[in-house]
């Protein structure tokens, strides 16, 4: 009866290893973008769409200024949604609302949670069909 206590545990420890093996959760990626040293701009369709985060360097937990510049933005909405996710990881809906300041220029605040996992990279999505949704990658510090 003993002996067979212990098998369980023992294939109940490798579903657990199986699970959670690189196959399942990849290594990390590498941001694309240095947001601590200043904007990152990539080219989406014919337009130049720029992020930027302030205060830096950016980090968790703490108020965020989210100011993404598109141009030419013609024919753009007044607002645009910026998706916070964190590649590979379920982190729940964290969406920022972008609002036109100026002809080209969209700001919103938001935060950044800090995943209990130690993980530092993030991904921050302009929601546009027309622009084909930019994404950013980049590296949050504590």
């Amino acid at each position: 009866m003993v002996y067979r206590t212990q098998l369980k545990r023992a294939g109940a420890a490798l579903a657990i290893l199986f699970l959670c093996s690189a196959w399942m959760f990849p290594a990390e990626q590498k941001p694309d973008c240095d947001i601590h040293a200043g904007p990152c701009t990539k080219t989406a369709g014919n337009s130049a769409v720029t992020l930027e985060i302030s205060p830096r360097p950016v980090k968790h937990m703490e108020e965020l200024l989210f100011s993404v510049t598109i141009k030419p933005c013609q024919s753009l909405p007044e607002n645009l949604m910026l998706d916070l996710s964190m590649p590979g990881m379920e982190m729940g809906k964290n969406q920022v609302k972008l609002v036109k300041k100026s002809n080209c220029l969209y700001q919103g605040k938001g935060l950044i949670v800090k995943c209990m996992s130690g993980r530092k990279l993030w991904k921050a999505t302009v929601l546009s069909e027309k622009l084909n949704n930019p994404a950013f990658s980049f590296d949050v510090r504590d």
